[in-house]
């Protein structure tokens, strides 16, 4: 059994040293304030902001958010207050907490793109970059940026050029080959990947027989995903050479600790933060308790550790 204060939980994602490999899931932790009462937010090992765009965003119209068994369909649309908004209003807050600062931000052009990370790079208190090439609530056509590896390709690359911030790449899992997709970001630049971002899904109300979601198709997550999640998790972990970082489902530790045997260097919780707050300390917890029980002295020792 491993004593609790020679447990070794840092990780490294590209140039950033994270305390543990637990982060939140963009887009379900909002700016982090919104949760400050709730957990000690410099307990984590980082936090993941909303996803940013250059302007405000308004998003898609309701009804957006349906609830599925076992998970969630969510068309929102990438609402958000704007990246300007975020450095001058959320930013001073997130300066104040000791845990590094993911930003996820998006654009509708590789020149919105390159723009939107030129001025995150910029900012005081942005440790790391996160590129969302991958929601599939969007307009027709932007999920090309995720979906087709010439593309993916030019963008990333466009960005690597602007940004010397530890650049991760958020991969669509509505594609068919997910390793080949990762390589793509991986060659172009990417200093990790993060994976999976939501399913696509559809419900209908058998009543009205209309499609519940407004926007008709919407981003299924939750605990329903996690098998396919944990699987494209282990394929990227085979494919590439960057650190991966595993979410979809993650609603225990022993969901987290999947992920890392499948070759996660850090997890991310999602749409467990909207079932329970605290649920990122429960995560953090258990994964110290199991490798006190399991006497693991670093959580690097178990990741890619299945045996297949």
């Amino acid at each position: 059994m491993a004593d609790k204060k020679s447990i070794n939980l840092t990780v490294m994602i590209g140039k950033l040293k994270l305390k543990n490999p637990v982060m939140t899931a963009s887009g379900t932790f909002g700016y982090g304030d919104e949760y400050a009462e709730f957990i000690d937010l410099n307990r984590l090992g980082a936090i993941v902001v909303k996803g940013l765009s250059l302007k405000p965003k308004e998003g898609n119209p309701p009804p957006r958010i349906v609830e599925t068994p076992s998970g969630m369909l969510n068309a929102i649309g990438l609402q958000n207050i704007g990246i300007n908004n975020f450095i001058r209003n959320k930013l001073p807050f997130l300066r104040t907490v000791k845990t590094p600062v993911i930003v996820n931000f998006f654009g509708d052009s590789i020149a919105e793109y390159v723009r939107a990370a030129e001025k995150l790079s910029e900012a005081d208190g942005v440790h790391a970059l996160e590129m969302n090439i991958s929601c599939p609530n969007k307009q027709a056509g932007w999920s090309i940026f995720g979906t087709d590896p010439h593309v993916t390709s030019k963008v990333v690359s466009a960005v690597r050029k602007a940004t010397e911030k530890t650049l991760i790449v958020k991969l669509s899992p509505n594609v068919t080959d997910i390793g080949l997709m990762a390589r793509v970001a991986e060659d172009a630049g990417a200093d990790a990947v993060s994976l999976i971002n939501t399913l696509t899904g559809m419900a209908i109300d058998i009543k009205t027989r209309r499609p519940r979601l407004a926007n008709i198709i919407g981003g299924l997550s939750g605990p329903a995903v996690k098998p396919v999640a944990v699987r494209m998790v282990w394929q990227c972990y085979q494919a590439v050479r960057i650190p991966v970082i595993g979410m979809g489902g993650i609603v225990s530790p022993e969901d987290a600790i999947e992920f890392i045997l499948a070759g996660a260097s850090a997890v991310a919780v999602g749409t467990g933060n909207f079932i329970r707050p605290d649920i990122t300390m429960d995560v953090l917890n258990g994964i110290t308790a199991f490798m006190k029980t399991e006497g693991i002295k670093s959580i690097n020792d178990i990741k890619g550790g299945v045996q297949c």
